[in-house]
Formats: structure tokens, C-alpha cells, sequence
């Protein structure tokens, strides 16, 4: 059904018949329906041979996506195009008497919805005999006869009922028969149905509410400490080891490239050809795993190694070693390059799930490489250089304080694989362990006496802007605060030696597929890889209970699944907090779970897993713990892997799907914190089979679940997917809780931490007792349940999250069809389209405010951020530059005034007031002087008439003057000599007014020495003019 893949698992013949004839029902029913089955090519192959050209240094991709919006935002003109397209034609179409899309006036497309609609009426018509037909297989009434969830008007002859009453009347919940009733009668609106939970056992504490769902919250299994030592309260995962870590094309693009003479992504199964699932953690070695990768596995960096010393606890409090005792101890350690042999790969051993007890379902085991550290023996030494630093460095550590949490002993060489994997069958378990080991003797050949390992890479210790970048080199040790977290390396006392430095840079300087082509066979023994019984996986052995699964372990996936995969639909509660190293989004302000996890380590000594609490993990959490931010959540729906040619169905699909279901608000209410059986810490939430968390369960099973049992899946896109860990037929009424059946895969629960290790028995029973008196408090605050959200995410709550793995969530789908946005990385996008109805009064209405026009028109940027945006980085640090440089220099001036200028004693803020003063009372002053010499010209130009327009200059009155002295001859000499007593009189009273008065003009001197001229000669009555120019020139002349 849907996007199988081509690869089959051979059934039993009972299963095979059941299978055909699920397959037969599904392909008549979505007859004509188009199946989206494409998808976008790997980007490995393209990042690789990128490194491989020189265009980059290291494999890298930036972490983008395979898939999904990020691809299509550069086609987004065009998808809007085609939308309106759509909207139009849908407008136009019109519909026949029957109630559904005329074929021959709806086009292609509403002509096969039309034949989907008239296929979904004629099995309406048989539901009696359908219902008596479920009635005898047990009660369970099938929904094979359901096409279309959403979009039928019809009526059906089973259930008919009046229109008006059925609007009018108020919402009811649905019983389990009424869950299974006709498409037109689940084809309501579930946004208007319910707006809370869980009122039924609104009287029940806490532990009640444990009883009623046939939990213990009294009593959980105590822990040990894996020292051995009594005086150890808390175990610890921290070491100092040997790294194997590689960087390829397939995996994380920020691993660390430490090790080039071990190729470890060739001994693992990342393509699934032999393995059939494993833990969220997947492979540990081989490069990790990108953020979109298409298992779902948490997007950790290659933690492949190998520990000489478990450190254990780093809380001296508890036992334990502090990080700067471990520096100063090997500071004082000397050591030289070790030597590393390759011995074989195993399986086996590890952690077995409830799922073993199971004989029909596959067991898990773990994988491992066992390593060996080679005995170099010096001249007359009895030590080898391995035993010698053992013993070096368990001196230094005793001599620096070292707790008694550290190992007393030296670690077995091995590096852990992968943890809870399951193989398809026995045979595809010896094949992979066969190829494998071949990989391995192919190293042994390379590296007959052992290797040196290490890097010519760099890489910064620890990562991220808190290292530095640095030379890796060969032969280094290094610090794991945890698995996944180098804080510091530590580089031997010597180099390497020729034959060391030749086999370090084997792979790097020469071709080293001579190797691989004479090595044709397994020169060493392996056995003891698993037990030699002969199994196999049978898909049909599939329940719909598998829902509820183990996280540690890998899954039993269902028929036509070739590809296991951690995606799912869920209900975010991460919160943000600054104590933590990588800090998620804020996802709801109702519940703080800090109130119900040990942090102090009071009930709880260690987890059996890398991981701590799963509600945020502390940078300096003494346990070392894998650092995570805060991931809690409630899954709801498992849809398996987003690769479709692995059965599996594409994310970009799956938000399709997602877009168009119409749910209510997500009401949750917490019950009881307990103990599981596989030793997980885990809150209840109860599970009230008649809210709209549960009838978005029913949508999601009718739409998305796995063709089984009868039941098939149907949607109005015809995108199905074979992997989903839920049944067609799965409904709440079947889940978990006192409503329920116990049947099902609905049971709404958030887990705390993995395989928590408490201190005894009582310690146990008193963390359950302290947890579950807070969860009476958030009953009590809660009695109908609660939406959660918060300001800046989902401010009305309720809402529905798709999570690419329990680490990532990717796209947020709003209750009421409000439409959706990616929320990614911590960084959150706004939403581009949305199925929502355009309601009457445009923008203006609050419904519309998600539309993508009413969010252009609302959030448009102004236009002064548009042109400093325009700018770019250069152009904004360059006037910043400019502003800075200007303000500098306008403040260096004023110093400099104020230093020259300032009086004795007197503060640069009271000259810079003084200053101010000053500069207003000289522009007053220069403000009078101007009116004052206005009205003196005003003047002037009376007195003289015309003819001083023409003659202003004063070079020509000066000419005029020298003209008229050469032309007097004697009787000018002789009125020069008459008025020189006065003007010698009136030049020494310049003169000294001008000596004391420093400031004065000099024109205002020679305009009174020219006054007192003419009034000389104006008072010599018997003075003639002179010979050759009129008199009133001369006056004119004297005049000015």
C-alpha cells in the first residue's frame, strides 16, 4: 500500500493471504488517486566529491535539509501561482445533483475525487452487513469502507439524520461505535467538539491514578555502583581514552577527523542492507548522523573510542574527581605514541528489553570492535611502554586527590558500535558480521605490529568558540567529559619513529586497495558474535501495543518497512533555561519539570544509558551525562522513516497531510510519575479517549496508519507510508488508562531519563513520593487539563508539533486549521501558506491573521530598515566607523580647547557651560554690530545720492583723490599745509584710540580721518576750488 519498497520479507501463507487481501481493499478503494512517492537524491555523493575536487578541506553541508521547505523556497512565486490556479478552478467547478463534483466540469482532478466520493457512498451502503461482518471478528468494527475523512457532504443510508438538529444540537462524546461510524459522520468539526480533558477523575491524587492505570509509584529497583567502591555515591561516564572519530559526507558535517587509518564507516550498516533497527542513538562510530537524516536518529557527532581509565563521578562531594584534578594529574604524565591493533567485531551482550521475554519478536544485542593496545618493550625494561603510563598515571591521579568513584584497574580496549540492534534474521546478522570482519583483516594486513593513531586535521578541544583550533597530530589521548563532549587532548612526550610515521600516513600517501584485493577471506575467529540459533524477522507478528516502545532498544517493524525511523507527531514542553548548554525555545509556561528531576543526585546514583534527564541536562552535571537541551515532549504518532524507497513516507508529505486535518486544542493533564518495566522514569498523562487529543489520534490512525487488519488507511492526497508504528484501525478507546482497552497505542506519556540507577529501594519509593505530590499540585491548578503554550510560541495553546527526532522539532501545525511555520534550530519561521477559510472583513479579521497575505501586509518592514539592511555588513560597519571617528575627534577637540582655554581649578563640565555662554553673547554682539553698520550705510546713501552708487569702490575714491592732489598743484599743497595741525591732531587721537582700544576697525579710523578733512575744509569759506574740475566734485570727493 502506498510507497512500499520493492524488497519483501517471504510471510507465512495465512499472513500472505491477509496481507493481499488488505493490499486488494486499499488499491480499489484509492483507485485513481496520485501517489507522491518522489523524493530528492542524497546529498552525500555531491559533498564528497566536493572534498575529493579540493573545493573544500572537510566533508561538510552546513547541516541543510534533504527535504522539505528549504527547497522550495527559490519555486515559491510558482507554488503561489499554482495555488491561486487551484483555488480558481475549485471556485468554478460545480457539482451535481448527487452531491458530488460533476467529472465532465471539474476537470481530471475533481473527476476522480468525484469517483472516490461515489465508490465511498456505494460502501456505505453495505455498512450493515460490514458492521454484523466486524460484529462476528470480535466486536472491533473495521474502517475499511472510510475514503474520505474530511471532505464528504453526503449523507449515508446507515445513520441518516436531520441537518438542523444535528448543528443545533451541543457536542457529545463519541462512543467507540460512533468512532467507527460512517465517513460523513467523523467527517465533523473537531476544532469545535471539546475544550478540555480529563473530567472524570478530577477527585483522584496521584496515586490513585497510578492504581486505576496498573502502575507501581511506590516501589523501583535500586541501582549499583560500578566502581565497586562503597564510598562512591554517584557513578560517572567520564574518561580518558583514545578517539576513533572520522568526518565523511554521510555523516554529521561537524565531526571531528581524529583517526585516518580506520575507515569506520566501512563496518557499519548505515544503508540498513542487514540491520533492521537499533536505540535513538543509531551508530556511534562512522560519522554520525546529519539532522535530516532520514533514520530520525539524534544528530550527535562521531563519539567512536576506546577507554584506558574510567574517571567516573566529577563531583569531589560524591566521591568523584574534579576536572582540574585529571588535568593536573596527567600534566605529570608522560607518555609515548600507543600503538593500536584492530582484533575483530562482535555482537551480542548489552541491554534486552521487555521485547526478549517475547519468542516471536527478534531480540536486540550490542555491536562491538575489540581493539588491543600494543606491548612496546624497551631495552632491559620488564614494562612495556603501555604498562608503564597505566602505572604513571595511576600514581598521578592518587597523588592529585582522585576519588573513590575512579576505576582501580584499567579498562578492556573496545570501542561500542551501536546498542539495542536488531538484524532482520540470523542470516543477514552473520552476513553483516562477515563483511565487517573482512574490513577488519584488511586492517590487520595494513597494520601488521599496530598503528599509531591520529590526524593531520585540525580541531578545536573543547568544541565550539569555548577551543582553540589546533594541529591534531598522532599518538594523542584526550578528556570525554561524556561520549559525545573532548574537552582537552593530550600529545605524547616524543614523536613518532620512521616505521610509526609510515604506517600513521599509510592511507594518506599511498594506494591502499592492493590490500583490500588480496585480502579474500577471515584469517581469525569472531565467534561468540550472538547466539546460534536460526530466527527471522516475521512482520505480520506486528501489535499495534509496539507504539509504546522502548527508545533504548530498536523496533519490530511492520510488513513492507524496510527502513526504521524515530519521526513523529507530538506535543512540545521543552522550556528554555540558562543553565543548561544547548538552550531550546520556550515551548509552554505550565509545567516546570525542574520540580520533579534529581539534580542533586539525592534518590538517583547513575543512568544506565549516556543520557541524563531528558528535560535539559547541567554543562557541569557531575554524572557525565550526554550535555542536551531540554527535549520533553509527548509523542503521539510514530510515522516511521521519512525515506520512501524504504516504505516510509516524505516529510514534505507528511506536513501535507498534517495541514489539512482540522483538530481542536490540545488539552493534557498530568496523573502520576512512575517506574516502568525497562527501568525508565516516565509522566502519565491521562488518557481520556473522548478529548480532542484523541480524536486526533482517530484522524491520524484513518489517514496515516498502517494498512492492517482489515483497515486501511485513507486521505485526500493518496500519501500513505508502510513504516508508521499505528494501525488504520487503532483508535484512543483502545489505548491505555481506566477508559481504555489496553490494546492500543494511545497513551499519552513524557519520559524523565533512561534507565534511572537509584541509590536502594526506599531511595526510589521516596523520588516517586516527592514527584507525585507535584504532580497533585498541577491537579489541583489544572482539574479540566490545559493547552500548553506560551507569549512567543503558540500563544493560545494546543497546539501540534512535527519532530524529526526526540532532539529537533521541525514544523508547529496550529489548532482550528489557524495554519503552521517551521520552529527549527531554535529559530522559527513564520507561516508561508495556510488551508485556513478567508473569513468576511479581510485582513482586519483576526481569523485571517495567518494568511499569507495578511501577514505580508502586517509585518512589512519599514523602509529605513530596508535601506540599512541594503547596506550590508561592510556598508553598516563602515558608517558606524565613521560615526565613532567623528565623535572621537569632535571630544579630542574640545579636550584640547578646554586644557588651553579652562581657568585654574575650574571643571571641563563648568568651562563647556561657560563656553556655551560665551559663544551666545559674541553672536548677541555680532547681531547689534550688523544692524549698526546697516543703518550707517542707510544713511551714507542719503546723503550722497546717485552719484555714490556709481563710485563705492574704494580704489576708485582713492584714485579720485590722488588725481585731484596732482592736479591742485599749489593751492592744494598750500590746504594741505593749512589743515595738517588738525589732521595731525585727529591721527594722534586715532591713533591712541586705537592703542587703546586693541579691538577697534581700522575703516572706522580712516572714515573719521576723511570726516575731519572735509570738515577742515568746509569751514575755509575762502578756500577756491582748484583748476580743472568742477566744485562739486571736489566736494564729492572731500565728502567721501
Amino acid at each position: 500500500t502506498g510507497n512500499s519498497s520493492s524488497k519483501r520479507t517471504a510471510p507465512s501463507n495465512s499472513s500472505r493471504s491477509r496481507a493481499t487481501t488488505a493490499a486488494t481493499a486499499l488499491l480499489a478503494l484509492s483507485s485513481g488517486a496520485a501517489t507522491a512517492n518522489a523524493k530528492l537524491a542524497d546529498r552525500s555523493r555531491v559533498v564528497a566529491a566536493r572534498k575529493a575536487s579540493g573545493r573544500y578541506g572537510r566533508n561538510r553541508d552546513n547541516g541543510r535539509p534533504i527535504e522539505g521547505p528549504a527547497y522550495r523556497v527559490a519555486k515559491r512565486d510558482d507554488m503561489l501561482d499554482a495555488a491561486d490556479e487551484r483555488a480558481a478552478d475549485y471556485a468554478g467547478k460545480q457539482y451535481g445533483t448527487d452531491g458530488v463534483a460533476s467529472p465532465h466540469l471539474s476537470g481530471d482532478r475533481y473527476g476522480r475525487q468525484a469517483q472516490r466520493q461515489r465508490q465511498a457512498l456505494a460502501a456505505a451502503g453495505n455498512s450493515e452487513s460490514n458492521s454484523n461482518n466486524a460484529d462476528n471478528n470480535g466486536g472491533k468494527r473495521g474502517d475499511a469502507r472510510m475514503i474520505n475523512l474530511r471532505g464528504s457532504s453526503s449523507t449515508t443510508s446507515t445513520t441518516s439524520t436531520n441537518a438542523d438538529q444535528e448543528e443545533s444540537a451541543s457536542p457529545r462524546p463519541l462512543s467507540p461505535n460512533v468512532l467507527d461510524d460512517t465517513p460523513d459522520e467523523f467527517s465533523r468539526r473537531l476544532s469545535s467538539q471539546l475544550t478540555s480533558c480529563c473530567t472524570a477523575y478530577q477527585a483522584y491524587y496521584a496515586a490513585d491514578m497510578c492504581g486505576l492505570y496498573g502502575e507501581d509509584c511506590q516501589e523501583a529497583q535500586g541501582g549499583s555502583n560500578d566502581s565497586g567502591d562503597g564510598d562512591c555515591e554517584m557513578d560517572g561516564l567520564s574518561f580518558i581514552g583514545i578517539s576513533f572519530s572520522v568526518n565523511v559526507a554521510e555523516g554529521n558535517p561537524y565531526s571531528y577527523q581524529l583517526c585516518d587509518q580506520f575507515p569506520m564507516q566501512n563496518i557499519i550498516d548505515r544503508d540498513y542492507d542487514y540491520v533492521m533497527s537499533m536505540d535513538e542513538d543509531g551508530w556511534l562510530v562512522g560519522g554520525g548522523y546529519k539532522q535530516f537524516d532520514y533514520s530520525g536518529k539524534m544528530p550527535y557527532i562521531d563519539s567512536s573510542h576506546t577507554e584506558l581509565l574510567r574517571v567516573g563521578s566529577l563531583d569531589p562531594n560524591y566521591g568523584g574527581t574534579s576536572i582540574d584534578q585529571v588535568y593536573a594529574a596527567m600534566s605529570t604524565v608522560g607518555f609515548p605514541p600507543l600503538s593500536v591493533f584492530p582484533e575483530y567485531l562482535k555482537g551480542g551482550g548489552g541491554h534486552h528489553s521487555g521485547d526478549c521475554e517475547d519468542d516471536e519478536l527478534v531480540s536486540s544485542s550490542d555491536v562491538t570492535l575489540i581493539v588491543s593496545v600494543v606491548d612496546e618493550y624497551d631495552d632491559e625494561n620488564n614494562y612495556s611502554g603501555y604498562e608503564q603510563f597505566l602505572d604513571d598515571l595511576f600514581d598521578a591521579m592518587y597523588s592529585v586527590g582522585a576519588g573513590p568513584c575512579m576505576d582501580d584497574h584499567d579498562t578492556d580496549p573496545h570501542v561500542s558500535m551501536s546498542r539495542g540492534v536488531k538484524f532482520k534474521s540470523s542470516w543477514h546478522q552473520e552476513q553483516y558480521m562477515y563483511e565487517s570482519n573482512l574490513e577488519v583483516a584488511v586492517w590487520q594486513s595494513m597494520y601488521p605490529n599496530g598503528v599509531v593513531i591520529g590526524s593531520s586535521d585540525y580541531a578545536s578541544f573543547p568544541p565550539g568558540r569555548g577551543g582553540t583550533r589546533q594541529y591534531v597530530g598522532y599518538g594523542n589521548l584526550y578528556f570525554f567529559f561524556d561520549r559525545a563532549n573532548i574537552t582537552k587532548s593530550f600529545a605524547p612526550y616524543r614523536g613518532m619513529t620512521d616505521d610509526e610515521a609510515y604506517y600513521a600516513t599509510l592511507t594518506k600517501s599511498e594506494d591502499v586497495s592492493g590490500y583490500y584485493a588480496a585480502t579474500t577471506n577471515v584469517p581469525f575467529d569472531y565467534s561468540g558474535s550472538g547466539d546460534n540459533a536460526e530466527y527471522e524477522h516475521n512482520p505480520y507478528n506486528w501489535k499495534a501495543t509496539m507504539a509504546m516502545h522502548d527508545m533504548t532498544e530498536g523496533w519490530d517493524l511492520p510488513p513492507n518497512c524496510e527502513q526504521e525511523g524515530e519521526t513523529f507527531f507530538g506535543i512540545p514542553l521543552a522550556t528554555k533555561s540558562d543553565s543548561k548548554l544547548q538552550s531550546s525555545t520556550t515551548f509552554q509556561d505550565q509545567f516546570d519539570f525542574e520540580q520533579i528531576v534529581d539534580r542533586n543526585y539525592q534518590y538517583i546514583s547513575s543512568f544506565g544509558t549516556n543520557h541524563g534527564w531528558l528535560v535539559g541536562e547541567y554543562l557541569g552535571n557531575a554524572a557525565g551525562s550526554i550535555v542536551d537541551k531540554d527535549t520533553a515532549h509527548i509523542p503521539i504518532f510514530y510515522t516511521g522513516t521519512t525515506n520512501v524507497d524504504m516504505g516510509g513516507m516524505s516529510l514534505s508529505d507528511m506536513i501535507k497531510v498534517a495541514k489539512n486535518i482540522d483538530f481542536g486544542k490540545l488539552y493534557i493533564k498530568p496523573a502520576f510519575v512512575f517506574v516502568d518495566d525497562n527501568g525508565h522514569i516516565k509522566l502519565q498523562f491521562e488518557s481520556d479517549p473522548y478529548s480532542a487529543l484523541a480524536y486526533l489520534y482517530d484522524a491520524l490512525c484513518k489517514e496515516l496508519g498502517i494498512a492492517w487488519n482489515y483497515d486501511t488507511p485513507s486521505n485526500n492526497l493518496g500519501i500513505y507510508t508502510n513504516c508508521a508504528m499505528h494501525a488504520a484501525g487503532d483508535r484512543a478507546i483502545y489505548g491505555c488508562g481506566p477508559d481504555g482497552e489496553n490494546t492500543g497505542g494511545f497513551c499519552p506519556q513524557m519520559t524523565l531519563a533512561y534507565k534511572a540507577r537509584f541509590q536502594s529501594e526506599d531511595h526510589a519509593a521516596a523520588y516517586l513520593s516527592m514527584a507525585n505530590s507535584y504532580v497533585d499540585t498541577w491537579r489541583a491548578e489544572y482539574p479540566s487539563g490545559v493547552a500548553v503554550g506560551s507569549s512567543k510560541f503558540c500563544p493560545d495553546g494546543g497546539c501540534l508539533g512535527l519532530y524529526l527526532n526526540r532532539y529537533d522539532l521541525y514544523n508547529v501545525f496550529k489548532p482550528d486549521l489557524g495554519g503552521s511555520w517551521v520552529e527549527y534550530n531554535g529559530a522559527s519561521m513564520p507561516p508561508t501558506f495556510s488551508p485556513a477559510p478567508t473569513w468576511a472583513g479581510g485582513c482586519d479579521d483576526p481569523h485571517n491573521s495567518h494568511l499569507d497575505k495578511c501577514f505580508r501586509k502586517r509585518s512589512r518592514p519599514k523602509l529605513s530598515s530596508i535601506a540599512w539592511d541594503a547596506l550590508g555588513v561592510v556598508g553598516q560597519f563602515s558608517i558606524l566607523l565613521v560615526l565613532f571617528m567623528s565623535v572621537t575627534l569632535s571630544i579630542s577637540i574640545f579636550l584640547a580647547r578646554a586644557k588651553k582655554r579652562k581657568r585654574k581649578g575650574e571643571t571641563y563640565v563648568g568651562f563647556f557651560i561657560r563656553d556655551l555662554k560665551r559663544n551666545k553673547k559674541k553672536k548677541l554682539r555680532k547681531k547689534k554690530k550688523k544692524k549698526k553698520l546697516g543703518s550707517t550705510m542707510g544713511l551714507e546713501d542719503d546723503l550722497l545720492g546717485d552719484d555714490r552708487k556709481s563710485k563705492r569702490s574704494k580704489s576708485k575714491s582713492r584714485s579720485a583723490r590722488s588725481a585731484s592732489k596732482s592736479r591742485s598743484g599749489t593751492r592744494a599743497s598750500s590746504s594741505r599745509s593749512r589743515s595738517r595741525p588738525r589732521e595731525e591732531k585727529s591721527r594722534s587721537e586715532s591713533k591712541s584710540r586705537s592703542q587703546s582700544r586693541s579691538r577697534a576697525d581700522p575703516s572706522r579710523s580712516r572714515s573719521r580721518r576723511t570726516s575731519s578733512r572735509s570738515r577742515s575744509r568746509s569751514r575755509n569759506p575762502n578756500r577756491a576750488p582748484s583748476s580743472g574740475r568742477p566744485a562739486e566734485e571736489d566736494k564729492r570727493t572731500q565728502l567721501v
